[in-house]
């Protein structure tokens, strides 16, 4: 065998090598395509999410403040503090659109000044409810306990994608 096919082979090898380890890799997050419609929910279906949590991430400090279900929606609130000094908060909620939820959210910087637009939200479509996780696009809620949730985001920079987990204990 000349090293030419030896040179592609191992090339092939490698490829399909790394697709298998690319596969295995768990993925805590759905995304909402095109084709897709939300599924029927409820905010009951998600109320479990209400309370106060706490937890660490981006090298600092999370917390979170869930309400419970008013008015067809649950508001949240939450702020990461790092070195003592608050980096960015988050304001927003779930809300019953029709048949199914909505989670859109606004971001402020530490003195309060707004990321996106006067009219614009960050919006994430539901993807499915099944067992103790909520799929938003992107976006995923898991219920461990009574007392401890996950919450998996993908997180965009640049050209890279990577899935931050937020661990939150109630406080």
């Amino acid at each position: 065998m000349n090293s030419n096919k030896i040179c592609i082979l191992l090339f092939l090898g490698l490829f399909l090598f790394n697709s298998c380890i690319a596969q295995e890799k768990v993925s805590n997050t759905l995304q909402f395509t095109e084709n897709m419609t939300s599924p029927q929910a409820n905010l009951e279906d998600v109320s479990w999410i209400e309370g106060h949590w706490r937890g660490q991430a981006f090298g600092g400090v999370v917390e979170e403040m869930w309400s419970p279900p008013l008015g067809d929606s649950m508001m949240f609130s939450f702020k990461l503090v790092a070195d003592n000094k608050v980096q960015f908060y988050e304001v927003g909620g779930i809300r019953q659109v029709g048949e199914t939820l909505l989670l859109q959210l606004k971001h402020f910087s530490g003195d309060f000044k707004g990321w996106e637009e006067k009219d614009e939200t960050v919006d994430f479509k539901l993807v499915k409810i099944e067992g103790n996780r909520v799929y938003f696009d992107e976006f995923t809620f898991e219920k461990i306990s009574d007392d401890e949730i996950n919450m998996y985001l993908v997180v965009s920079e640049k050209d890279k994608q990577e899935e931050v987990i937020f661990n939150y204990k109630r406080q």
